[in-house]
């Protein structure tokens, strides 16, 4: 199961960062955009820090204030949903059986 979570969160980041320099090179073709509302979910879904190593490999978005800020705090909810998960089924041992490893 481990393994499965951590593949995923590979891929989504990469996601996260294709989508960024896919969007960029959209925009300088003034071509059909990929919409904000898909950047963002893509974040939420786990893929912000892929999104904030686009945001910044690309210099995409990075003058709005909704990315600048949005996306990096997505990510310190996601590092703090993460902590909590962790102290709270790390200490009754459920988090270590979820994940197939021994944290």
């Amino acid at each position: 199961m481990g393994k499965i979570i951590l593949i995923y969160i590979v891929i989504i980041n990469l996601m996260g960062f294709l989508s960024m320099w896919l969007d960029k090179k959209k925009a300088i073709k003034h071509q059909y955009r990929i919409p904000e509302k898909t950047l963002f979910i893509l974040a939420i879904l786990g893929g912000s820090i892929g999104s904030i190593l686009g945001m910044n490999k690309f210099r995409h978005k990075t003058k709005h204030w909704y990315f600048k800020y949005g996306i990096p705090f997505i990510l310190i909810v996601q590092i703090i949903f993460i902590y909590f998960v962790y102290k709270y089924l790390g200490s009754m041992n459920l988090l270590e059986e979820f994940l197939g490893t021994g944290l």
